[in-house]
């Protein structure tokens, strides 16, 4: 082979190639916006209403609280050491 021959190959190997990834590009791209009108979209989460305890105990925590508070410290403070 001579080089115009081998010139002439690469330059028809390229544009086959460039011309398949356009293919494919341009199907991906029409496939994306098929989905996109075929999934409905997501909605956020609605927003749940969270009812503040009440104070019964004129603003005192109570003690399981204080308890859960003061493990959570001990086992962190004992994982630090």
């Amino acid at each position: 082979m001579d080089l115009g021959s081998t010139l002439q190959h690469a330059a028809t190997l390229m544009l086959t190639g460039m011309v398949v990834v356009f293919i494919f590009l341009t199907i991906l791209v029409g496939l994306v916006k098929l989905m996109s009108r075929l999934v409905p979209e997501e909605l956020p989460p609605q927003a749940t209403t969270t009812t503040t305890p009440s104070n019964n105990n004129n603003g005192q925590v109570s003690g399981d609280t204080i308890a859960a508070i003061s493990a959570a410290v001990h086992k962190y403070r004992s994982r630090q050491r």
